[in-house]
């Protein structure tokens, strides 16, 4: 049972203005500091702390959301009071707000006029995964995006099943040009002989079945190679 000194440091006898969920109904979400946004989401504190304390105490070991994604069970352990209910809703939280960005480029179907604005869009969902994904983005005759989908099929290393799995895809989307992205987990963007390797041939299977492959860009820590285009504007096809 809580002290009656720490039952006044709980959120619930603050005043109302200085509590995060009122805060945030009267004056909106954007009023609310990182930590009490995380409040929100946690609820209650433990022994004494409150919720605002408990956030604070994650937001000092993490310092960031993004340092929040891709974590796992023994990146949490020292933290006292967060247990998986807690873990879980923290991570729920920080995927809807990854795939609510990915909605809105879809509604946005947003034109690629350069390396840098696929960049823009991928570099938040790749630069800290702790495995190699590879993504195609399927663009229409304008290069607008059509979607953008992961391939479960392997890596590079993989070549022939992968080019297999885009082509068809591109097909199956009526794309008329694709561009190929896949990330380097230890963040250096530096292409491997096996990625140009593989791009060689992505690009001349593209030739062979009518469509444009316009880059193949390697996404790292804030880094990106491309294979075909850095930053320039892409032609029409």
């Amino acid at each position: 049972m809580q002290s009656p000194a720490q039952r006044s440091t709980a959120i619930r006898h603050w005043p109302k203005d200085d509590r995060p969920r009122e805060k945030l109904l009267k004056n909106g979400e954007r009023s609310l500091s990182n930590s009490e946004l995380l409040a929100i989401l946690l609820r209650t504190g433990t022994n004494g702390t409150t919720a605002i304390d408990l956030a604070r105490k994650v937001l000092d070991k993490f310092r960031t959301f993004r340092n929040m994604s891709h974590t796992d069970a023994r990146d949490w352990k020292e933290l006292k009071g967060l247990g998986p209910a807690k873990i879980a809703q923290i991570k729920a939280a920080l995927e809807i707000g990854r795939r609510f960005r990915e909605s809105e480029i879809k509604e946005e179907r947003p034109q690629i006029k350069s390396a840098k604005d696929v960049v823009d869009i991928l570099m938040p969902q790749m630069r800290d995964l702790k495995k190699e994904v590879f993504k195609v983005v399927f663009l229409n005759s304008q290069n607008r995006i059509i979607a953008i989908e992961d391939l479960e099929e392997g890596t590079v290393n993989h070549a022939s099943p992968i080019i297999r799995e885009i082509f068809q895809r591109a097909l199956q989307h009526f794309a008329v040009s694709i561009i190929c992205a896949h990330n380097h987990p230890g963040g250096d963007a530096a292409p491997s002989a096996e990625d140009k390797a593989f791009t060689h041939k992505l690009i001349e299977s593209g030739k062979v079945i009518g469509v444009n492959v316009l880059d193949h860009i390697i996404i790292g820590n804030e880094k990106f190679h491309s294979f075909i285009d850095r930053g320039s504007e892409f032609r029409q096809p």
